[in-house]
């Protein structure tokens, strides 16, 4: 067994000043880390030869950050005939510098919830004035704008798009703004963030709009477009993609069949119905058992539910004609994916009751499918 030393300057600092020196540990480590990649930037160490070097270490610039846990001073590794920036410094920091702002900008404003303080003390570790806002605004709003608005260039397979809804302050009222999202599943199977966009609904004009700047942006190559049945989305999605299929979300029209079943104690059969028919094997199979089901409620005299079943239900049908085995269209099928997005894009704004502004909003949910997407960029396996 190893012996346990307390030599290390981290330890030491947690041991001698307690939580109180979890700040000094934290600037320890991320001095050494920001250190050892500028040596592997350069392929070489400090006084080293090395016939790979592609650049000399200039020293190091004090850097102060806001972090969780308080104010930090870094020593920012700096490089000579080389371009080098610490990854650290950025990467993994856009939502919670996002969501910084958007307390910031409450904060300011005037339109705080009383708790408000206690959170950006916890969050920021100092006072936040109206030209800080700004100017972190301002350096925030450019690197996002940037990502929402990058051209697509890769062909998409497949267009998952959903919205959700956040309170937002608008002309002195509180009121709910849509959220609209859009994913991409590629040749290769993997994940993409295709957009973001914050609308006062999802009336048809908005959701054209957002349909139109991913088009404008190169969307191309898509096979089928998977979404929930709601009327301006219907209308915008004919009117920019007339010749794409349309997938609806089998689990929103599950749910939509409850408005047709006559009687309550008939939820559960007609539920497992309509899951058997989503299931078969085959677009063949899945046709010909809601011709007999639909056949069976009507004789058994619902026919509107019958008649809603042969008029909804084939609409889930278009994943067959897309997905190449069972595995592909079970994830293919419905939005889920989208709306477990949109969970967890619910538990990063929870703090945030009422936004202050729309572009809050879009500011940090930018910020979150940005580190969203370059988490989909590293794994390994892909979605389908």
């Amino acid at each position: 067994m190893s012996e346990c030393t307390t030599e290390n300057p981290i330890l030491q600092s947690i041991l001698e000043h307690g939580l109180d020196g979890i700040a000094e540990s934290l600037r320890v480590m991320l001095n050494e880390a920001m250190r050892l990649e500028r040596e592997n930037h350069l392929h070489a160490s400090s006084y080293q030869r090395s016939a790979e070097r592609s650049g000399y270490a200039n020293g190091y610039k004090n850097k102060t950050v806001h972090t969780r846990v308080g104010s930090i001073t870094l020593d920012v590794p700096q490089t000579r005939d080389s371009d080098f920036y610490p990854s650290c410094l950025e990467r993994g920091l856009r939502s919670e510098r996002a969501l910084t702002v958007a307390m910031a900008e409450m904060y300011v404003q005037g339109v705080a919830t009383r708790n408000v303080t206690e959170i950006l003390e916890k969050m920021c570790g100092l006072e936040v004035s109206a030209s800080q806002v700004s100017k972190a605004t301002a350096t925030l709003d450019a690197t996002l704008t940037a990502w929402r608005e990058r051209p697509l260039s890769e062909p998409v397979d497949v267009l998952l798009v959903d919205a959700r809804y956040e309170k937002v302050r608008r002309d002195g009222n509180v009121l709910d703004t849509a959220l609209l999202t859009a994913y991409g599943i590629l040749p290769n199977g993997r994940r993409r963030v295709l957009g973001v966009s914050v609308e006062h609904s999802e009336a048809e004009i908005h959701w054209r709009k957002f349909f139109e700047s991913l088009a404008a942006r190169g969307l191309h190559g898509l096979k089928m477009i998977v979404s929930d049945s709601h009327a301006g989305l219907q209308a915008a999605r004919k009117s920019v993609f007339p010749s794409v299929p349309w997938q609806r979300c089998q689990f929103h029209i599950q749910k939509n069949a409850t408005a047709y079943i006559p009687k309550k104690t008939m939820e559960t059969e007609v539920h497992r119905d309509i899951r058997t028919i989503f299931s078969m094997p085959s677009r063949e199979e899945a046709e010909s058992l809601l011709k007999r089901t639909a056949t069976r409620y009507r004789e058994a005299k619902f026919k509107d539910l019958a008649d809603w079943m042969e008029s909804n239900i084939p609409e889930g049908f278009t994943v067959y004609s897309v997905a190449k085995n069972d595995f592909a269209r079970k994830r293919l099928r419905t939005t889920n994916m989208v709306e477990f997005q949109n969970k967890e894009l619910k538990k990063r704004t929870r703090n945030i009751r009422v936004f202050p502004n729309k572009g809050a909003l879009l500011r940090i949910a930018s910020a979150m499918l940005i580190e969203l997407d370059e988490q989909w960029l590293s794994e390994e396996k892909a979605y389908i």
